[in-house]
């Protein structure tokens, strides 16, 4: 899993090495209450500008951390990543688009590809049980329920039930 990554692409979706600049367009897409509500398990105050700049830097950072910017149609739409979790022993994906690119089908397509380019199985993937758009981006990529969580979410405020999700084979689907 660790290692170089060579942009990977659909014949709209881009995906890249992060550089500076996506940083704050990162930043500004987490703004979005919504999003966040949606997302669930965010940062516990998402406009700390220097937190977002400090986590980022230890992500970038992290040679266990498999990192992309999205590109859609030349433009940063978000990211999508794969880490190890220390504390669960094993490997997990996430992702985040900004709004404005929510239903166009960009992160399924964003995730097909890191897939390929993410080798451990299993992979997990976690999602709140609400965020439907979410887990069917998971299940299309080929994604199994594996179980249930409950979790406190900064962005509610509570503790809320996740889906835990895994990926056994080899290449995904989509």
């Amino acid at each position: 899993m660790v290692g170089q990554v060579p942009d990977v692409f659909t014949d709209d979706v881009l995906l890249r090495d992060v550089i500076a600049s996506d940083l704050a367009i990162f930043f500004e897409q987490q703004l979005d209450e919504s999003a966040n509500y949606m997302a669930a398990f965010t940062a516990s105050n998402p406009t700390d500008r220097d937190a977002f700049m400090a986590r980022w830097s230890r992500t970038l950072c992290d040679e266990t951390v498999m990192v992309k910017a999205i590109l859609f149609r030349g433009q940063v739409a978000g990211q999508v990543l794969s880490y190890e979790d220390d504390e669960l022993g094993h490997t997990e994906v996430g992702y985040w688009l900004g709004k404005e690119y929510w239903g166009q089908g960009i992160a399924t397509r964003a995730l097909a590809v890191f897939l390929k380019c993410v080798t451990v199985r299993p992979l997990y993937a976690r999602v709140v049980n609400d965020n439907l758009a979410s887990l069917r981006v998971l299940e299309k990529c080929g994604f199994m329920l594996a179980g249930k969580a409950k979790d406190f979410a900064n962005a509610r405020h509570a503790e809320v039930e996740e889906f835990i999700l895994v990926l056994d084979n080899a290449e995904g689907k989509a």
